[in-house]
């Protein structure tokens, strides 16, 4: 079965960065897009940024754009988030997502990871 699995949270002061990880499994045929969302406490979830695979189209939110970079390596069927000049209100769960139809918002996706923490101080 198809599984998504997430790495490379932590705790940043803010302005730092990461780079998150989305290493799939038994999923080699790539449907639509893959997509990474995030949630706080209290929040609903909310889709970040997102990749269509055929042709490296993306597509980000815009609380991120200019700060985050989504980018594949298919050799190793791995989807990355890197995120830079973090803000404390970037603090949530961030979540890959694939085989999505719809990346804003709360998303549409056939697939998920169980998350890697985000924790930004100030």
């Amino acid at each position: 079965q198809v599984q998504l699995a997430e790495s490379g949270g932590g705790s940043v002061q803010a302005g730092g960065s990461l780079r998150l990880s989305c290493a799939a499994s038994g999923y080699t045929h790539r449907r639509y897009w893959t997509g990474w969302f995030r949630q706080a406490p209290g929040k609903e979830r909310e889709g970040v940024a997102a990749i269509y695979h055929s042709d490296l189209s993306t597509y980000y939110a815009d609380s991120v754009e200019g700060r985050f970079t989504i980018s594949q390596d298919n050799a190793k069927n791995t989807v990355y988030l890197q995120v830079n000049s973090l803000k404390p209100e970037d603090t949530a769960m961030y979540y890959c997502a694939a085989g999505c139809t719809v990346v804003s918002g709360t998303g549409i996706c056939d697939y998920w990871g169980q998350g890697t923490q985000v924790t930004v101080s100030s």
